[in-house]
């Protein structure tokens, strides 16, 4: 993380979020080195999903492929704002993605607006398709702190083979667009990321990447791994480069995930999703939300997370994580992710 970043993120704490945090870290080293479970304090961070709808077709992302069980829809910039009010106090960091693309909601700069307003650091990530020059400066004006740009290659029939129906040129003068609006406004963020999700056939540009986002003007480039969820037969998508990628292939020929599983989880004590119609979700493993801890729409935050079912959930964590569905490709514990800046 970089300084100007890191700063940033500070001016969001108080005392009592300190406080809190510190809680936070102490029940989770108690149930994970003591054997003594304790019940977090009130998360951290959060995640709110302003839709699941999405102008491309990626490959290995439930939005793309149009494979959801559940509804898709956009979330009531209402009932947003309430729910901020109600956690404002512990919450530090707030990230605007879960699926989809964030910027086909019609309110939701508003929504960053409503968060940034009440001291809360604010992300998102997006496919860059809309950051057209007027899209741009009221990006910079909402006051959102982290804007990451998925980019996915140097080229266009490189970029398109992972981010189906996408324009690689919309992508970069987007990010372009960021750039000179945050100098006009002489306004230190958004924090501009460049996301490169390392695949097969993208793999031998990250230097042509990192190049890129020198001559533009971006803060950091991070280099991801692709989650790929039928990985044992292998895919083309896994690179050669072994740094790159999650999987390895074992003795009988099949590949596996790298991450041996233990029985941790830092998300599950200092985070959580919400989804578009206000099902809180472990983490953004859970697509389809299939592990739904409450319904914010009918209990209160506090309630839904000392919740009997999120305290089985947190337990069979620590007992038996790798038999847990959402867990079983989860990067969690590993380190997957490599930045340069």
């Amino acid at each position: 993380m970089h300084f100007h970043d890191s700063l940033n993120i500070l001016t969001k704490l108080s005392p009592y979020k300190v406080m809190n945090a510190m809680k936070v870290f102490s029940s989770y080293y108690q149930s994970k080195h003591l054997d003594q479970f304790i019940n977090p304090s009130l998360p951290l961070s959060m995640a709110f999903e302003p839709t699941t709808s999405c102008n491309l077709r990626c490959p290995e992302c439930p939005s793309g492929l149009r494979s959801f069980t559940r509804p898709t829809g956009m979330l009531d910039v209402d009932f947003f704002k309430e729910k901020i009010m109600e956690v404002r106090s512990h919450l530090t960091y707030l990230t605007f993605y879960f699926q989809g693309e964030p910027y086909l909601h019609p309110g939701f700069l508003d929504m960053v607006d409503h968060a940034a307003k009440n001291k809360i650091y604010t992300a998102t990530s997006t496919n860059a398709h809309y950051l057209d020059d007027e899209k741009a400066e009221a990006t910079v004006k909402s006051g959102l702190d982290r804007l990451i740009i998925s980019i996915d290659g140097t080229s266009q029939e490189t970029y398109e083979q992972y981010r189906v129906g996408g324009q690689l040129e919309k992508v970069l003068d987007g990010t372009r667009n960021m750039v000179r609006w945050k100098k006009k406004l002489k306004a230190k963020t958004p924090h501009l990321i460049f996301q490169f999700l390392v695949v097969g056939p993208n793999e031998h540009q990250i230097e042509e990447a990192l190049q890129l986002a020198k001559e533009i003007g971006v803060d950091e480039v991070q280099f991801k791994t692709a989650q790929i969820y039928d990985f044992e037969n292998g895919s083309d998508l896994m690179p050669q480069n072994q740094k790159y990628s999650r999987y390895t292939r074992g003795h009988n020929g099949k590949f596996k995930l790298k991450n041996l599983l233990h029985n941790q989880c830092w998300k599950m004590w200092q985070s959580c999703v919400v989804t578009w119609d206000g099902k809180v979700v472990p983490c953004c493993f859970d697509k389809d939300a299939k592990h739904i801890m409450g319904d914010w729409n009918k209990q209160s935050f506090h309630d839904i997370w000392y919740s009997e079912p999120y305290e089985k959930f947190r337990k069979s964590i620590l007992t038996s994580r790798a038999s847990i569905d959402i867990c079983k490709n989860c990067s969690e514990g590993l380190n997957v992710s490599l930045t340069d800046g």
